[in-house]
This record gives C-alpha cells, sequence and structure tokens, in this order.
C-alpha cells in the first residue's frame, strides 16, 4: 500500500464499503458527502486502482475493492486493539514491571504479588533477586522499575521510601546454649563465630547489623560471608557460627536453626522503596501507597 494513505482514508472507505451508500456512509462518519467522495478518490489514487463501480443509483465494489475492503476491516480492527492496549498500559492495567529486591524483605515482595495477582491480572511481574547495592543498580541502569532494599545509602536520581522498620534477632544454631534463654545480645552472641553478609551488599546495612556489638563495646569474630540470608542461616544450622538477622529475614529459617530475640540495643533496620526520581511507570506510586500502609 502507498505510504500516502491515512488511517481517515482507511475508516472512510471502511464505512463505506459496508454501506455502498454514499449519504449514510458520510452522515455515519460525520462529514459531508462531497467530502467522502473526495476522500475516496484520493484512496483510489493512492492505492491504484478502482474500489467502487459507482452508478446514479448505486454503489458497488468492485472484485479489487471487495478483497481490500476484508483486509483494511481487518487492519483497523488492530490498530483499534493496539489503540486499547497502549491505553491499558498507560493506566497500569497491562504491560509489565520489573521488581529487584532483597531476599529479607519476602513479606514486602509478598504483597506486591499477592496485589497485582488480584488487581492488575495483565500485569507481567518480572523478579530479580540480589543485594541492596544490586538493586540500586538496577534502578540507576533502568532494568528496574522498583526496587525493595535494605538501610540503603542515598544515591543521586533514586528516592527512597520506607515502608517498614524492624528489630534485629539472634540465630543460632540448635545447639547452642542460649537456644533456651527468653533473649540473648550482642555480647552474648560475642563468644561465638559470625556469619554475615558482606560489606559490599550494602555498607549501611553492614554498619547497622554490627551496630548492637558496638554498644556492648565487644568486637565479634567475622568467621564466613554469604550474600544471600538463606546461605547465611544453612551456614549457622551447620554450626558455623551464629548471626543477627532482621526480624522478616528470619521468618523462614532451616531445620536445625533457632531464632531468639536479641536483646540490648534499640537498633533499627529499614525496608525501603526505591525507585528513579522520575520516574514514569503508572503502577508505581499506587504500589508505594499500598506498601505505606500495610
Amino acid at each position: 500500500m502507498d505510504s500516502r494513505v491515512e488511517l481517515r482514508l482507511l475508516r472512510s472507505f471502511s464505512v463505506l464499503s459496508g454501506e455502498l451508500h454514499f449519504g449514510r456512509a458520510a452522515q455515519q462518519l460525520r462529514i459531508a458527502q462531497p467530502a467522502l467522495s473526495q476522500q475516496i478518490r484520493q484512496l483510489e489514487r493512492a492505492v491504484g486502482v478502482t474500489l467502487f463501480e459507482r452508478t446514479s443509483r448505486s454503489v458497488a465494489l468492485t472484485r479489487a475493492g471487495s478483497v481490500f475492503a476484508a483486509r483494511v476491516r481487518d487492519h483497523l480492527q488492530r490498530i483499534e486493539e493496539d489503540i486499547e492496549e497502549a491505553r491499558r498500559v498507560d493506566r497500569g492495567e497491562s504491560g509489565r514491571i520489573d521488581l529487584a529486591f532483597i531476599s529479607s524483605a519476602a513479606p514486602v515482595v509478598a504483597t506486591i504479588t499477592r496485589w497485582i495477582a488480584d488487581e492488575r491480572p495483565g500485569v507481567l511481574l518480572d523478579l530479580h533477586e540480589g543485594t541492596t547495592e544490586s538493586v540500586l543498580d538496577h534502578i540507576e541502569r533502568g532494568t528496574a522499575d522498583l526496587g525493595i532494599v535494605r538501610d540503603a545509602e542515598n544515591r543521586p536520581g533514586i528516592t527512597l521510601t520506607t515502608v517498614r522498620v524492624e528489630g534485629y534477632v539472634a540465630v543460632l544454631p540448635r545447639g547452642h546454649a542460649l537456644v533456651e534463654e527468653a533473649q540473648a545480645t550482642a555480647a552474648d552472641l560475642a563468644g561465638s563465630p559470625l556469619v554475615l553478609f558482606p560489606r559490599t551488599a550494602g555498607s549501611l546495612a553492614y554498619a547497622r547489623a554490627l551496630q548492637p556489638f558496638r554498644e556492648m563495646e565487644v568486637e565479634p569474630v567475622i568467621a564466613f560471608h554469604a550474600s544471600q540470608w538463606s546461605s547465611i542461616f544453612q551456614l549457622v544450622a551447620a554450626g558455623a557460627g551464629t548471626t543477627i538477622a532482621p526480624e522478616s529475614a528470619a521468618d523462614h529459617v532451616p531445620a536445625g536453626v533457632a531464632v531468639v530475640p536479641l536483646g540490648g540495643t534499640d537498633t533499627r533496620t529499614l525496608v525501603q522503596v526505591a525507585h528513579r526520581a522520575h520516574q514514569t511507570h503508572p503502577i508505581v506510586p499506587t504500589l508505594i501507597d499500598l506498601l505505606r500502609t500495610e
């Protein structure tokens, strides 16, 4: 088809091919009949064939016009569907959202996945698990629309919103002497090797995790690093040491591990939502409001 063919000409042709009457077609299109006649002649010149046989009494499709009419109807239907899909994406009812998150924020991620399944079933949720630093990298690069992080440091162009404030718990091997205690302090744990995530996973989160030890004026011996809490807990279960963890991170621990409240500290850890300061995804503001009211 000639690139000069405009969408309005195709719509006029489609209406006339259905009505086969210039007056009724013009009325349906809300244009004057001479204007419709001019549009059809313009379309025929662009296509290079006669589409209608006209007499003083009747209008009929030519053989070429009949074939063309079927194709045009399909084409216009696809365009209408594409327009509606674009509008659905703009309203946040369709499309895709990329969510990068840390494993210790699983309850927050679960809230998001449930809401999307219930309220936006047409939206594809793509999940990327990582550390706080890697999640922020995703946000900076634009490979994630939304991030769930913990104790993140400020970065230019990224907005952080706190959605949860948590305390810490002690995570011990089942055979540890403190398992039966009502609580454990950082000083109690100082005699055991500590298993912790590396500083590179998030320097502020790393400092917050060690704060209870500093408050007790004891220095922990960090024996192992692991970047995921599941790996840290497995090392604890194997007897490699103990750890302190955010409350939500310890919601699901493996067999062989005990969780005891951590006393002697007021240190808190912040779960935050991260997004680009000038993000345009239509669902992001709704999700932030959802998490802030949880």
